[in-house]
């Protein structure tokens, strides 16, 4: 064979290598992307997986309000599906919070308390805490159980505001505001706070505490003027929430499970059902390699000073 065609032979052979080998990448490029997205539509699952445990006739869902309260969106769409599931027999709310947003703590008390009247028995649990929001929430159930020394109560209101005028002055920052009216600023971090904005928000403090006092006391059955002597925003451990009337009975999350399976009807072991941890595996991924202290600390910076509520039912410590 002569040199030309040797050299054809080569540069075909070639031409045949690199073709093979850039139709395997792509291929394999095509793969990983299926994969990727199959698996994390497969973890995120937004039509509400279930994760089962137990091998029960009768079913029990577990919902947990272990967050502070911003938003009652996801607890009141669990409800709201367990509440019209016929196979779910009764409901276990899994409580371990500060509290919250108000307006949003009495929106997920409305939905256990509508789910209880509607017929489903819901089980309070209260975990390490169960204060403010979460304590307004949990008289919505059923029952409400707690751990000897689990944390209970904090019944009370807040809003906190930050006043930075002396340290404008001393910039010299000067704000200029445009209002209707008189109070429409009231609290304008640049203004002197004035005894207005003071009797103003102390008003909306009030009024918002009352409506916490006539929950409880209707729920838990409490005479008002007796109740307010507990009322002071302090928390109490489970026992002395016991004595006081706050809960109905000291006990485990596994205690909790078993009076769950009576009041729904549930004889033997029961089937707990709850939604499963709705991660990506890219969320997967970066919790394996990336530093997830720092991660805690900026989602608590996050949560601390950019979302949070005006108004608050929550325990601060």
């Amino acid at each position: 064979m002569d040199n030309g065609n040797q050299q054809a032979v080569k540069s075909n052979s070639g031409r045949w290598f690199w073709g093979i080998f850039i139709s395997l990448i792509v291929i394999a490029i095509i793969f990983v992307g299926i994969s990727f997205i199959y698996f994390t539509k497969a973890i995120t699952d937004t039509d509400g997986s279930l994760e089962i445990s137990g091998k029960g006739k009768g079913k029990i869902a577990v919902v947990e309000l272990n967050f502070t309260i911003f938003s009652s969106e996801g607890i009141v769409k669990q409800f709201k599906k367990y509440s019209e599931d016929k196979s779910i027999k009764a409901i276990l709310l899994r409580v371990n919070t500060p509290g919250g947003g108000v307006a949003a703590s009495q929106e997920i008390y409305e939905i256990i308390r509508k789910t209880r009247d509607g017929g489903k028995p819901v089980i309070v649990s209260i975990a390490s805490l169960g204060a403010s929001g979460g304590y307004y929430a949990a008289c919505g159930g059923s029952t409400i159980i707690a751990d000897e020394g689990s944390l209970v109560g904090s019944i009370g209101v807040i809003i906190q505001l930050v006043n930075y005028k002396e340290l404008a002055d001393k910039i010299g920052v000067k704000s200029m505001t445009i209002t209707s009216g008189e109070l429409k600023d009231a609290g304008n971090p640049f203004n002197e706070f004035s005894e207005k904005d003071r009797t103003y928000f102390q008003e909306i403090v009030d009024d918002t505490y009352q409506q916490f006092i006539e929950v409880v006391a209707r729920e838990r059955k409490i005479d008002t003027a007796r109740l307010k002597e507990y009322a002071t925003g302090r928390v109490f451990t489970g026992r002395q929430a016991l004595n006081i009337g706050l809960i109905d009975s000291i006990g485990t999350y596994e205690d909790a499970i078993r009076i769950a399976a009576g009041m729904g009807g549930i004889d033997g072991e029961p089937t707990i059902v709850k939604e499963k941890n709705k991660t990506t595996l890219f969320d997967r991924i970066l919790d394996t390699f990336s530093n997830n202290e720092l991660r805690s600390i900026k989602e608590e910076i996050k949560s601390e000073f950019i979302d949070q509520p005006l108004l608050q039912y929550k325990f601060v410590y």
